[in-house]
């Protein structure tokens, strides 16, 4: 993708900035830097000597950028000093060619790890979920907003049960997603029925805890130390929901070394999330990997409800 973004976001971007900074600004050069799979992104150099970060997608309308910046909102309201989260400046663009959905941010550059950047990344973590974050419906599980989770939709209409919310709101739609474009064939779906129908014995307790907020989203890539060594994080996909979904998300796709070791000291876990809840909550990562990247995400979702069934 092209590190040059096209001139109605930077118009739009101009905009932004001048409302934010009270002045007039002006984007002067730009360059690709590394992003997701779903948009262009770019820094962005301006006339006074700021930097700026950018994103945008000519299939995207500004829903999902805007879904992004409340997401960052919240967990810059609920972060403590040991993460760090980029403040935007504003969203914009009706997602089609000749205006793409935009989002530009501080631009926040990477670092080298500091020695305890894994120690205070996970205590970091344990902090942010402390904070239950906006709360939708009195006590309920969700968000007051849908978003997404990649460039999948991610409903967050609020229940008050947990398991209900983890069935209803995220495990049901991706399989029914799978079954209509092919990926789960007819007969192949039976554990993933056998988990949907015990999914309350297999989340027993988790509810106890009250909902925390949660990142969403919290694979290796959407993590970073900036430039003093401490943990960035970006990307999400929040909504209240139980503490160990992030951690489970964590456990699958490049986390940093000895983090969940500090998170567990500052806030420990039960033996029933290694032996179930884990493989219950990658269930839903993996369905969206199939509905995104394709069937070779199948087998390990298979196995990951025939675990969940068979540590109740």
């Amino acid at each position: 993708m092209s590190g040059h973004p096209p001139d109605s976001v930077r118009l739009g971007v101009e905009r932004a900035l001048e409302g934010v900074l009270g002045r007039r600004v002006r984007v002067v050069s730009s360059r690709s830097v590394g992003g997701g799979c779903v948009s262009a992104s770019a820094r962005l150099d301006t006339d006074d000597g700021g930097a700026w970060f950018a994103k945008w997608n000519a299939d995207a309308g500004a829903g999902l950028f805007v879904a992004e910046a409340d997401g960052l909102a919240a967990l810059a309201a609920a972060a403590g000093k040991d993460a760090r989260v980029p403040e935007v400046a504003g969203v914009g663009g009706r997602g089609v060619p000749s205006d793409p959905g935009w989002i530009v941010m501080e631009y926040l550059p990477a670092g080298q790890p500091s020695p305890d950047y894994s120690a205070r990344l996970g205590r970091g973590l344990a902090e942010l979920h402390a904070r239950p974050g906006p709360d939708p419906a009195g006590g309920a599980f969700g968000w007051p907003t849908d978003n997404f989770i990649g460039s999948l939709p991610q409903a967050n209409a609020p229940l008050g049960d947990w398991p209900s919310f983890w069935r209803e709101r995220r495990l049901e739609p991706q399989v029914r997603l799978a079954r209509d474009s092919g990926a789960l064939s007819a007969g192949e779906g039976r554990p993933l029925e056998a988990l949907l129908d015990d999914l309350d014995t297999v989340l027993a307790g988790a509810a106890e805890e009250g909902p925390s907020l949660l990142h969403g989203d919290l694979w290796g890539g959407n993590v970073f130390p900036g430039s003093d060594g401490t943990p960035v994080l970006i990307d999400p996909a929040v909504y209240r929901g139980h503490r160990e979904v992030d951690l489970a998300m964590s456990e699958l796709f490049g986390f940093p070394g000895g983090f969940l070791p500090a998170y567990r000291e500052a806030w420990p876990t039960d033996l029933a999330y290694d032996r179930v809840r884990r493989h219950a909550y990658q269930l839903y990562y993996l369905l969206v990997h199939v509905n995104l990247f394709g069937r070779s995400y199948m087998a390990p979702s298979l196995d990951a409800a025939r675990r969940a069934l068979a540590g109740r």
